[in-house]
């Protein structure tokens, strides 16, 4: 059976006493009085069986074995006191904790996030990513940015974006025959890209279409900037969140194509408690809605409210 540890305290006390090689310091500097320094040091010795100090007339001296002890303990310490102040939040610094649906950080927060905390400064954010809507239970995020059902409502919550679904692809894969304008046969016949636990599916968009054959995608992933990310690469064509591709089709990176686009079943859910409007989350959650407003502006999918998007 392991043999327990020596307190702690014994080991901040040698740590103290070998780096001012005082006793009397150690006390001022931890708290205590001269002699519980002594007495924890000499605690020590006796569990190693061995002495540390040598006691002098002005002061401590090491012994072999006291040198040999101070690097690790002082390494001990260390460790031990990055960690406590990790979860140790200054009371000068604003800290904003943002639990987010992954495509949300990646598309919006990671290439942003910079600009907002330079624009409020002291403020720290601490992301955490989800996928699925129940990994958000108990989260006690100040903001969350959920995926699910427009259906679902939570209070103070609010739908981001258009929340149109559209067809996107690389322009290598789009081509000079397969341009804005595109049929659905052509789209039908290139790999076909689906976010999986999504009502808004390749087939509800054969629906729509009237198109009778039925289409079974090529590839299935979990969010839709994986989607975005895939079709990025050229690997086929993706049905996916106006709000997400929005900022590859303005980088260039994907082409949208406008055969089909509707309105979205499932969409990005801003909850935060409107009582901090004028604080840190609710500053946040402006800065967010108008982001990501004016990259759909500008990537030329913001649709008109009501329209189904076929011709």
């Amino acid at each position: 059976m392991a043999r327990s540890l020596p307190p702690l305290t014994w080991f901040r006390a040698f740590e103290s006493a070998a780096r001012n090689l005082s006793f009397t310091a150690a006390a001022h500097e931890l708290g205590l009085t001269q002699s519980a320094i002594s007495q924890q040091v000499h605690s020590l010795e006796l569990r190693f069986g061995c002495r540390l100090f040598v006691r002098k007339h002005r002061g401590l001296a090491l012994t072999d074995e006291g040198r040999r002890l101070v690097p690790t303990v002082a390494r001990g310490l260390g460790t031990l006191r990055t960690a406590a102040e990790s979860f140790e939040t200054r009371t000068d610094q604003m800290v904003l904790s943002v639990a987010t649906s992954v495509s949300i950080a990646q598309w919006y927060l990671v290439p942003r996030l910079k600009a907002f905390c330079d624009a409020h400064d002291g403020a720290s954010v601490r992301l955490m990513t989800k996928v699925w809507p129940d990994e958000f239970s108990g989260s006690g995020a100040d903001v969350e940015i959920r995926f699910d059902s427009v259906k679902n409502s939570w209070t103070n919550s609010t739908l981001l974006g258009s929340n149109r679904i559209v067809l996107v692809a690389a322009p290598e894969l789009v081509g000079e025959n397969f341009a804005t304008g595109n049929s659905r046969e052509e789209i039908a016949r290139h790999p076909l890209i689906q976010a999986v636990g999504t009502s808004d599916t390749w087939q509800s968009w054969a629906d729509r279409q009237r198109f009778t054959p039925s289409l079974l995608p090529t590839y299935y992933v979990d969010s839709h900037g994986m989607a975005v990310d895939l079709a990025k690469s050229g690997a086929g064509v993706a049905l996916t969140s106006s709000t997400i591709a929005a900022p590859s089709i303005i980088d260039g990176s994907l082409v949208l194509l406008d055969e089909g686009s509707f309105a979205a079943q499932d969409g990005y859910h801003l909850v935060f408690d409107p009582r901090l409007r004028s604080e840190l989350p609710g500053r946040f959650a402006d800065w967010l809605v108008a982001e990501i407003n004016s990259t759909e502006e500008i990537a030329a999918v913001q649709f008109e409210p009501g329209s189904d998007g076929l011709s």
